[in-house]
């Protein structure tokens, strides 16, 4: 096994992860940065490829970048981690982490493991889909899918789509889908058109965002796209002309409402995503202390103002802190990695103030813009409370509802608990798909998402294949110990 030290690991080459590792790096750490994708960027500044799986072309990333600032902004971050002496550990699946901060990670079938005596955890965020009948079948995927297609394999998710849910990415990906020649049958959006014109002020904050949100949707009106504000998507079905949508109508919290209701017929793909949830299974597996607030996506580390949690040498930046974009994760990994030099000692207190001043200050500057997209992404308590009974929360394991309530009702306490009573989240995605919607449900049993609890986090993180793990062998190979004296 192939075994690398460090001063510091960084995981998720994201735009926390990237600007943290760079800022440690330029004050003197050895720095390792891992990530499992290909190229550093995150999902927000995904690099483009020529084709799907194969290698990035610059030519493509040139083009990409004239043409979209996310594209831009990524290809100018991966630029400055090539120039940078941090060595850059990418295709790498992180699968546990033992104490003193040892990390195993598998790629290209070959097992390695990296240790070193700080560690940043930049992981990023999991989409939130609320479970709702028909969310399993083929043809229905995340927001985040539909992005990855549209962005990095510049591939359409569908020829004719709804797109559902709530936030800024709604607006998003259904002008990229315009763009590219495919059909929007519709934009259903949870909030409310007087919501966004209660946050208008904040997002006038971020001019340039705010244009290019004014953009998306000029797109789609110019393409006729009809967008149903205060509605949600009510369910899905196969048909033989292709997948049929209901959608209806909500109240502010996201319940149902009574009105009319609406089908949308012919469908090849409906993308759908209900905001974000913070990433934290490294920092729950390292044993960090966590809280749980709404307003930040759900259960975040408790952090410093420079990301380091209650573990000694565990920093955490970006949105695995709490639902805030691109921009704010940069500043705020960039605080990381200067608070790792300084307890590394390459900088002194005076030092540290000094760099970090501006950060912060960068920081504090787009904290309205962020908070507005945040408050548009949160969860809405209405929409778990009206998940259908026999419907499936947890896709791995088949586990629907109603036997999650079962479970609160025959005595379990938390959702550790369902777990054991259910096989909730011990499928292949350990929890990331159903783990927010579980605790949501079990909170509303118990009172409070606090007294609902989080699940134990073990190892492996991601599944990995046996054979990666072992290598090759022969039985030959195996040690035979000698027979036992008579």
């Amino acid at each position: 096994m192939n075994v690398e030290r460090a001063e510091l690991m960084v995981l998720g080459a994201g735009p926390a992860g990237v600007s943290a590792a760079l800022a440690a790096a330029e004050n003197g750490l050895d720095v390792v940065l891992i990530d499992e994708a290909d190229e550093a960027g995150g999902q927000v500044y995904r690099a483009p490829r020529s084709r799907p799986g194969g290698p990035t072309d610059p030519s493509l990333q040139k083009a990409s970048a004239r043409q979209d600032p996310d594209a831009a902004r990524g290809a100018a971050l991966r630029a400055r981690l090539a120039q940078s002496p941090v060595r850059f550990l990418s295709g790498q699946r992180v699968w546990a982490i033992e104490e003193s901060f040892s990390i195993h990670a598998v790629g290209s079938g070959v097992s390695r493991t990296v240790t070193a005596p700080r560690l940043v955890s930049a992981a990023g965020a999991i989409e939130r889909v609320v479970p709702f009948p028909g969310w399993t079948l083929p043809g229905v995927i995340g927001l985040a899918g539909a992005t990855i297609l549209l962005k990095s394999q510049s591939i359409l998710p569908g020829r004719r789509m709804l797109v559902a849910g709530c936030g800024p990415l709604l607006l998003a990906v259904a002008a990229k889908v315009v763009e590219k020649g495919g059909q929007v049958a519709a934009v259903v959006d949870l909030a409310p058109l007087g919501r966004w014109l209660t946050v208008a002020p904040k997002l006038a904050r971020r001019p340039d965002l705010a244009r290019q949100g004014l953009a998306w949707r000029a797109a789609l009106l110019r393409h006729g796209v009809a967008i149903h504000h205060a509605s949600t998507l009510r369910s899905v079905e196969t048909t033989p002309s292709g997948l049929s949508a209901v959608i209806g109508p909500v109240d502010t919290m996201g319940r149902a409402k009574p009105g009319a209701t609406l089908n949308i017929g012919e469908l090849d793909c409906v993308a759908v995503g209900h905001g974000l949830v913070p990433s934290i299974e490294v920092t729950r597996l390292v044993g960090a202390e966590h809280r749980f607030d709404r307003a930040l996506g759900g259960w975040v580390p408790r952090i410093d103002p420079f990301g380091r949690t209650t573990v000694a040498g565990l920093y955490a930046a970006g949105d695995g802190c709490g639902i805030r974009g691109a921009l704010p994760a940069e500043q705020a990994g960039r605080l990381a990695g200067l608070a790792a030099a300084r307890d590394a000692e390459y900088l002194s207190d005076a030092a540290l103030a000094d760099l970090a001043s501006p950060v912060r200050a960068r920081l504090r500057g787009l904290e309205g813009f962020a908070g507005a997209m945040a408050e548009l992404m949160a969860q809405r308590s209405g929409q778990v409370g009206d998940v259908a009974p026999d419907t499936i929360v947890c896709r791995c394991e088949d586990v629907t509802r109603s036997e999650i309530d079962r479970a609160v009702e025959d005595g379990a306490s938390d959702v550790n608990q369902v777990k054991h009573f259910t096989r909730c989240g011990m499928g292949p995605c350990q929890g990331r798909m159903c783990a927010d919607t579980v605790g949501e449900l079990v909170g509303l049993r118990l009172g409070s998402r606090e007294a609902a609890g989080l699940w134990t986090q073990r190892a492996p993180l991601r599944p990995v294949a046996l054979e990666d793990l072992i290598g090759t062998y022969r039985y030959s190979d195996i040690p035979i110990p000698k027979p036992a004296p008579l």
